[in-house]
């Protein structure tokens, strides 16, 4: 099975390659293919080709069965594609067969997603985690660079030169993986300082998927100017702003985004990062309302935040993209099954969302509906926050309260 894409233009051409198997049905594997597709194109690459095939998991040789593998081979040969790309994780054998196979670059999910952080990481600290997560990715697969020297050999007497190499390179990793990792603990004392001179400000971290509108929601919220980009991982570096509502000041903080099947490597290299979100006093959890796996986004979001000791803290789910949404209306001579398409944004408000109460918001940071509402709610929640911390302050807020008033 295949799922043909637009022409595109002559350069680093890429097929993507994913299975449907029984934990995973067609429809999630083709809507994982659709997020491998736009990883891809925020890597460069053009996508001309999907291939999936139905078994019961992974061959461990060469991923796909021999049948599908000639099939790709013989697409990427007519069509001159430069790179393959695979939705999981590869091992190093099966790297080494596909290679030796296709005669094109072979990447994984988790190797495509590497090289999008390695593009996207602007500070120090960014690229020291990046560059952790690469050296552990690297790791375990250094025997499929020595393809040349398979025949040596380890044993007494066996030594070759290939796995000598292997043993020095594996130490040279090794050593700098170490080094990294001090390196990550000399930033990350330096960020503890910082957070620690910030004082006792109420914080409040935007945390969600990736490409759901945190940065564009930090622009409005905060009138700055974050990077803000239709691409998934656009933001890495973690970003604070001062945000003052009516009287009430309050840190406000940008996080990198979430997605399915994100490498433990990169989360763990990463997890410096996220000291912000579990130092927040609020979490605003934006969702992209209009894609069509958010409630499964939402799920990956607080399985991660659980994960970050964060799964308890006070939050605001925040449905974002309304101006997005859309839905086919079913006629009423059809009765075949109604789908997630045929649900309105009406009908979605009055169903599990609506039992959410004031911890639900429905906006569009893009074109700023609800947004006042947003802030009032935002002003809320954190005035309840400051005055828990500084109870003496009650009295100036319950005095501007009154002003308003009258």
């Amino acid at each position: 099975m295949f799922v043909e894409l637009k022409d595109v233009a002559d350069t680093e051409k890429a097929v993507l390659v994913g299975l449907i198997t029984q934990n995973q049905p067609e429809h999630k594997a083709l809507e994982y293919l659709d997020e491998l597709e736009f990883l891809a194109e925020t890597a460069g690459a053009q996508v001309v080709k999907m291939f999936l095939q139905r078994v019961d998991g992974p061959n461990p040789k060469t991923f796909v069965g021999t049948g599908k593998l000639s099939e790709i081979k013989a697409f990427v040969e007519e069509n001159e594609i430069g790179m393959v790309i695979f939705d999981d994780d590869l091992s190093s054998k099966q790297v080494r067969n596909l290679e030796a196979e296709l005669l094109v670059k072979i990447l994984d999910r988790t190797n495509l997603i590497l090289d999008i952080f390695a593009k996207r990481a602007q500070t120090a600290h960014a690229k020291t985690q990046v560059e952790l997560a690469q050296y552990k990715y690297m790791l375990p697969r250094l025997s499929h660079l020595w393809t040349h020297l398979e025949r040596q050999r380890g044993g007494i007497g066996m030594r070759g030169p290939g796995e000598a190499q292997i043993e020095t390179d594996r130490r040279i990793i090794l050593d700098k993986i170490s080094y990294l990792k001090e390196e990550l603990k000399h930033i990350d004392k330096q960020k503890a300082t910082q957070r620690k001179n910030r004082g006792k400000m109420v914080r409040v971290a935007l945390v969600g998927y990736t490409n759901v509108g945190k940065s564009t929601l930090m622009n409005v919220l905060s009138k700055s100017d974050v990077f803000a980009e239709n691409k998934l991982f656009a933001t890495l570096d973690t970003t604070v702003r001062k945000v003052i509502i009516d009287n009430l000041p309050f840190l406000l903080t940008d996080t990198v985004g979430f997605i399915r099947k994100l490498p433990h490597d990169l989360v763990e290299s990463f997890k410096s990062t996220l000291d912000e979100v579990r130092e927040a006093d609020l979490l605003l959890h934006i969702v992209d309302i209009s894609h069509a796996g958010f409630e499964e986004q939402i799920e990956v979001v607080n399985k991660t935040l659980s994960e970050l000791g964060c799964g308890e803290k006070p939050n605001i789910i925040i449905f974002n993209k309304i101006d997005a949404f859309s839905y086919v209306e079913k006629e009423e001579d059809d009765l075949t099954p109604r789908t997630k398409d045929n649900v309105s944004l009406e009908e979605l408000q009055q169903s599990w969302m609506s039992k959410l109460g004031k911890d639900c918001m429905f906006i569009s940071a893009k074109n700023l509906t609800n947004m006042e509402a947003l802030k009032t709610l935002v002003y809320e929640r954190v005035k309840d926050i400051h005055i828990q911390r500084f109870p003496y302050n009650d009295f100036l807020f319950q005095k501007y309260d009154e002003s308003e008033e009258i």
